[in-house]
């Protein structure tokens, strides 16, 4: 009897010597580190460069007594840049923790070592060199080594990405090793990751983690090429826009009022100016508030809600996503998948079910039966005898909780085609052959109510046998086999590959099949299932315009019958290539092709790499899935990469989000989200701008005209707790809606304000600039009629107070409330401002609680907010020049969706 294993003493010295198993944790940053990162963003910059002069300026307004820069401007902007960060952070951490979670769970595997002589387990983290593991159909293998005792058949495809499973025997006595570390094809050597399809053996540890294959591919990982998201891409852009914008606007009104200071003087003209006695001490001091001017100009046009309302939509979203089994591990990673324009798919278990199913029987003419429950007559009978008793698979539980288990996939497969009928005959195995690649075909004796040997194999080590069939009577019938022939060749298109089931009515003998006439059941034809909601995923996500290649390690024929069944080959122009022709191919040609590529069959690792590279190049928005080792260098490069949840630790630690159902169908979701956090992005872009730029226009206006601005430092900072936080929260919460599957994806480069949007944008700042101008010149029209009215309304009032205070009080409700009803404009771009409102919980008592509190502050914000209570009458002519926004928009929405008609036609 043979000894292994290792002594603990052997284990001490090996460890030492080789260490252990455990893998080297990728280098994780830390919460701090995280938002320290989170400050290179670059809107992030911008608001960074404002509150420093910010800061500056209220250091000279409190020491030096220059300017009338106060504290609460600079802790408002700080305020916005430090929630922003902080949201995104910790998002990002805490969906890194459940990750991590998920990783350790999966790192508590248990092996079978032999120890002291003795079978114990041990965690794979312990495992040394020298150890010797008991491998058994199931497990997944956890060091490298080599086999010492007994064969398996093992499926590596995770290291190599072939789907074929490879035979491993024994090692001979004097067998050397040549340390060809990744020789996969070496019979002899079994790799960590690679999972044990059928039999027995015993390894012994050569290798232990970082050093294995496995290990290997994981250190390399570490290694940091991030690429820049679309939305990173396109936020930068609108950045350095706001930014140019805010520069010109801030040089445009410090010149203005150096020329209105200087030059006109109040009327006094420039020699009046020049001809003061502390000159020097006025040019510093206008000078100074010619800048302060500028700053506060730039700051208004920083839109400082941004950072945060991205930050919170993809917080949202991320939390709605883990309900539907998404686990975002980076926060861009889900806003990216909204943008893809490709999207590389493996097939085995995210396209398919992942596990080999029994989809049709035919009997000996021909006839088709989807399920047991639809076989005429007692063929149904003898097909559960022959399924239910020659194989080593078994089943377990009853009803809901049946379960088919041990044995391979074929095996499983056939045996729950037959699982829930009634068993009619009282037989007992008596002598059995097991199947295996040589003989192509498993056979067991019964002796009982039936003495026969049951056969099940290969239809063409079985067919040629058969000289009869089994008829719906159950009795014997003279085998043509034309007809089910034909039908198999049939089957064989469709990637359905048949199992013939046949008895003898001979026993075994010295493990030989019996030599005389057989006698056929059937065929049994069997296929990892097309998933249902794949085939409407792939509908989806193809009708947004991402292009959907399926990559598999299957043969061609077989891919392709896969494809069509998932319609993904619909189109003479859709073109199939495997490895070897993309070998022969150029980068050049590969490129011309990629937009009509559908599927890759016989695929390589180093083809989905190479692919994505390729992509890239095109400046297409690349997606990849992947579950085993040998995807993880492309699940890394590429833009987006989606990790199975059924797959290996490295492939997920490689990607941006993990898929936890191995589901095309969550696939389809997280595009669906990531495009709903772009259209809300956009939302929120246009609703900040409009009011930023409607502000920064009368700013600028204003003082040319030697009138005060209008909104006081504390008016401005709630301004901007409406605009950003408050509105960032409502917006934020906006529904996934499906149209937005029917929007082409967004180019890399595409700037994130579209034409829509700018017309948007322009009516919107317009008419809140023309309200704003209304209002506040009409001060000045003191004996016109309009100005009269307004007079009357905005008149003195009790204590001697001046109607101007109770207009200024006016213009600051009426300009909050235009942002209140303008969010209704930009939720949709529909006339209906209420469309789906209901989805959106939060948006009502946000805005609602927005209205309250402006009403409140008119009453009791006193001399703080520069606020005075208006009766009923003056409420009527805010609300009315506010409301008034929505019906303009209404018209600037019907013409512009019957242009998009018109051009449509």
């Amino acid at each position: 009897m043979k000894t292994f294993g290792l002594t603990d003493e052997q284990v001490r010295l090996s460890k030492e010597k080789h260490g252990d198993n455990r893998l080297t944790e990728q280098k994780r940053e830390s919460f701090w580190q995280k938002l320290l990162g989170n400050f290179g963003d670059p809107m992030i910059k911008i608001l960074c460069v404002a509150l420093l002069l910010n800061v500056i300026f209220m250091c000279l307004h409190y020491f030096a007594g220059i300017g009338d820069t106060e504290w609460y401007e600079t802790v408002g902007i700080a305020a916005a840049v430090i929630i922003a960060t902080f949201v995104s952070t910790y998002s990002e951490y805490n969906n890194e923790n459940a990750f991590q979670k998920l990783q350790e769970e999966a790192s508590l595997i248990k092996c079978k070592i032999y120890r002291n002589g003795e079978i114990t387990e041990v965690s794979i983290n312990d495992i040394v060199v020298g150890d010797c593991i008991l491998l058994q159909s199931g497990d997944k293998i956890p060091a490298d080594g080599i086999i010492v005792d007994g064969t398996v058949s093992v499926d590596q495809s995770v290291l190599n990405g072939e789907s074929k499973e490879a035979k491993k025997v024994a090692v001979p006595e004097n067998y050397v090793d040549k340390d060809e570390a990744m020789d996969f094809l070496n019979e002899y050597k079994v790799f960590r990751g690679a999972v044990v399809c059928s039999g027995n053996a015993v390894m012994e540890v050569t290798t232990v983690g970082d050093k294995s294959v496995y290990g290997q591919i994981a250190s390399e990982l570490q290694i940091n090429d991030d690429r820049e998201s679309p939305l990173q891409v396109k936020l930068a852009k609108l950045a350095k826009g706001i930014s140019k914008f805010g520069y010109i606007g801030g040089i445009a009104i410090a010149v203005a009022y150096l020329v209105q200071a200087m030059l006109i003087n109040g009327g006094a003209g420039p020699a009046a100016y020049f001809a003061q006695t502390d000159l020097i001490l006025n040019i510093f001091k206008d000078l100074v508030q010619a800048v302060m001017f500028a700053v506060v100009i730039i700051v208004m046009a920083v839109p400082e809600g941004l950072p945060l309302m991205v930050a919170i939509v993809s917080s949202i979203n991320m939390k709605k996503m883990l309900k539907d089994n998404v686990l975002v591990r980076k926060i861009n990673g889900l806003e990216t998948a909204g943008s893809l324009n490709i999207l590389f798919s493996d097939k085995t278990g995210t396209i398919t079910k992942g596990k080999l199913e029994a989809v049709v029987f035919l009997d000996g003419e021909g006839t088709e039966a989807k399920t047991h429950a639809d076989i005429k007559g007692k063929a149904k009978d003898m097909l559960s005898l022959a399924l239910k008793h020659n194989t080593n698979a078994i089943v377990t539980g009853t009803g809901d909780k049946m379960k088919v288990v041990g044995g391979n996939p074929t095996e499983r497969a056939v045996l729950a085609y037959v699982a829930d009928s009634e068993d009619k005959f009282d037989v007992t195995p008596v002598a059995s052959v097991p199947f295996n690649s040589t003989n192509k075909y498993s056979a067991t004796s019964v002796k009982g109510s039936h003495n026969m040997t049951l056969i099940k194999g290969a239809p063409e080590k079985i067919l040629q046998k058969c000289k009869y069939y089994y008829d719906q009577n159950g009795n014997k019938a003279k085998f043509d086999g034309k007809v089910l022939n034909q039908k198999i060749d049939e089957l064989a298109n469709k990637a359905i590959r048949v199992l013939a089931v046949a008895t003898a009515d001979e026993m075994l003998e010295d493990d030989k099949l019996p030599e005389g006439e057989w006698t056929l059941i059937g065929v049994i034809g069997i296929r990892d299932e097309v998933r249902p909601e794949s085939i409407t995923a792939i509908k989806e996500v193809r009708g947004a315009g991402v292009q959907v290649v399926m990559i598999t390690g299957d043969r061609k024929e077989t891919a392709v019958a896969i494809a069509k069944d998932a319609g993904l080959l619909t189109e003479d122009t859709d073109l199939v290539f495997t490895s070897d022709e993309l070998a022969k191919m150029s980068d050049d040609e590969i490129k011309k092709v990629i937009p009509n590529i559908r599927v890759v069959a016989r695929a390589l690792p180093t083809d989905k790499s190479r692919l994505v590279r390729l992509a890239q190049e095109l400046n297409l928005v690349v997606g990849m899935t992947g579950d085993g080792v040998n995807d993880s260098p492309a699940l890394k490069k590429a833009d987006v990469g989606f990790a199975m949840g059924g797959g290996t630790e490295v492939a997920k630690e490689a990607s941006d989000i993990v898929i936890l159902d191995d589901n095309f169908n969550s696939i389809d979701k997280a595009i669906l989200y990531g495009r709903t956090i772009f259209n809300n992005i956009r939302k929120f872009i246009v609703f900040q701008l409009s009011i930023n730029i409607s502000a920064v226009l009368i700013s600028f206006v204003m003082p040319l005209l030697e009138l005060s601005n209008p909104l006081s430092i504390t008016q401005i900072l709630w301004v901007n707790l409406v605009m950003d936080t408050l509105a960032a929260l409502a917006l934020g919460g906006e529904p996934a809606l499906k149209r937005y599957m029917h929007e082409k994806p967004k180019r890399r480069d595409e700037s994130i304000i579209s034409k829509k949007m700018k017309s948007q944008l322009a009516v919107g700042t317009v008419w809140t600039f023309i309200l704003s101008f209304f209002m506040l010149i009409s001060q000045l029209w003191t004996d016109s009629p309009i100005w009269n009215f307004i007079r009357n309304d905005f008149d003195v009032k009790g204590g001697g107070q001046h109607y101007y205070y109770f207009l200024m009080t006016a213009y600051f409700c009426m300009f909050i409330f235009i942002a209140v009803f303008n969010s209704l404009n930009v939720r949709t771009d529909r006339l209906n401002v209420f469309e789906h409102i209901g989805e959106n919980k939060g948006y009502f008592k946000i805005m609602g609680a927005i209205v309250v509190i402006q009403v409140a502050l008119t009453y009791i914000g006193g001399e703080i907010f520069s606020c005075h209570g208006l009766n009923l009458t003056e409420w009527a002519v805010v609300l009315l020049m506010a409301v008034s926004i929505i019906p303009v928009d209404m018209i600037r929405k019907a013409i512009v969706n019957a242009i998009e008609k018109k051009n449509d036609k």
